[in-house]
């Protein structure tokens, strides 16, 4: 038991890097000293991090996260390349200044998400519904 709680605290610990990473390439592609192609880049894998919808669904068992597990950290690892080391460390110290203070959460954005997810998957199924009906 006390090996799956290690298991779980490195999965989590790491979970807070990829959050922090992510926020800090956001802070970063804002910044007047990061090339247009980076900032590009950034705005695309931050975009794919924050985005509710998947290219595989996470809720598909073993392959929803896949995508994740690949695509995240190679976008990221991408982006950092791309810029300057003392600009991300300066976004780094800013991002996790940021991501430690308690903000109240916007209902309204959660509420949203979940409509659109409960609306996806009843039309799915209406439409699976229409096919196998024939």
């Amino acid at each position: 038991m006390r090996y799956v709680r290690s298991i779980w605290r490195q999965f989590n610990q790491k979970i807070e890097f990829l959050k922090l990473e992510t926020y800090a390439i956001y802070l970063a592609s804002h910044h007047p000293r990061v090339p247009w192609y980076a900032k590009a880049l950034a705005a695309g894998v931050v975009a794919y991090a924050f985005s509710p919808i998947d290219l595989i669904p996470d809720f598909i068992p073993i392959f929803g996260y896949v995508d994740d597990l690949i695509l995240l950290p190679l976008g990221i690892w991408l982006v950092l390349r791309m810029i300057p080391q003392d600009v991300i460390d300066e976004c780094r110290d800013r991002a996790a200044k940021e991501l430690n203070r308690d903000r109240p959460t916007n209902w309204i954005v959660v509420v949203s998400i979940v409509a659109i997810w409960i609306a996806l998957t009843v039309l799915g199924g209406l439409w699976l519904y229409q096919q196998f009906k024939r």
